[in-house]
């Protein structure tokens, strides 16, 4: 029995994991929804797509204490909206969050100071506060993506080596959670654009609407995408489905060729592909 504490990436993806490799498995999440940067209705539903697959989810739960008893079971005390509540559990993950290792790299002798986390600040081109030395990568605080590490790379090479000039300033950041089905994402989220005061409207549609997913068997989950009412512009989307993460890719690239939505719902897509999904997407607007 594993049980897990923290609904985010990490916990989802090693959660799901070993349910389907046979153990019984809680996830404990503090805040009100998995995810927390996620839209409610995205959360919503990968809870309930977890919950299909036999895993516990408790929201609003806090951990009181966890011991290890003299038979080898953790026992955890939680908080929970209905009270306190014992769990035994066989293993524990906690996947609460990253502690950086900056404490390795003696920054004292460089006159670098982190945050409060213990994370490096960085400017826009990612020049830490001592001219000439620079920090790329999880070390420096913000998403900590493989990708997002290659692109800082990018960045440095592009400035120091090539004598360009590019910043961090407002590129995009694609993730993806490889649960089954996949969430992938890019943007703004439906709640970030209201919060922003932009004029939006959503589209949305389930995957049981595209063909290729029937085909395969796998309809669970949705497609999501924000656009600009005023410009006709993808702010951006939330794929819950099979192979989410792709389909988010090409509405990345839309995006960064500032394509507007009516371009994709028009489009010819070969059938029977995940792709052509985008036609309907874009016809489904709430």
């Amino acid at each position: 029995h594993l049980l897990v504490l923290g609904g985010g990436y990490v916990g989802l993806e090693f959660g799901q994991m070993f349910r389907r490799f046979g153990s019984a498995v809680t996830m404990i999440q503090r805040g009100s929804h998995l995810l927390a940067r996620e839209d409610d209705d995205v959360a919503e539903e990968v809870a309930r797509i977890l919950q299909e697959d036999g895993i516990e989810v408790l929201l609003e739960t806090k951990p009181l204490h966890v011991e290890r008893t003299g038979e080898g079971t953790i026992q955890l005390a939680l908080k929970t909206p209905a009270g306190e509540r014992a769990l035994t559990g066989s293993h524990l993950l906690l996947a609460a969050g990253r502690t950086p290792n900056s404490d390795w790299l003696n920054l004292p002798a460089t006159g670098i100071q982190t945050d409060e986390h213990g994370f490096i600040p960085v400017n826009e081109k990612l020049e830490t506060q001592v001219p000439g030395i620079y920090a790329l990568g999880d070390i420096k605080g913000g998403p900590a993506f493989t990708h997002i590490s290659y692109d800082d790379f990018r960045i440095i090479r592009t400035n120091l080596i090539e004598k360009g000039n590019v910043t961090i300033r407002d590129r995009l950041v694609p993730y993806t959670v490889f649960i089954d089905p996949q969430l992938g994402r890019v943007g703004l989220s439906e709640s970030e654009a209201r919060a922003q005061g932009r004029n939006i409207r959503v589209a949305k549609m389930p995957m049981s609407y595209v063909a290729r997913a029937l085909e395969v068997d796998e309809a669970r989950g949705f497609m999501k995408a924000v656009v600009d009412e005023d410009t006709s512009q993808i702010l951006g989307c939330a794929i819950l489905g099979i192979e989410g993460g792709e389909i988010m890719a090409a509405l990345e690239i839309a995006m960064m060729g500032k394509v507007p939505y009516t371009v994709l719902r028009d489009a010819i897509f070969a059938h029977p592909t995940l792709a052509e999904s985008l036609n309907n997407l874009f016809s489904s607007f709430e």
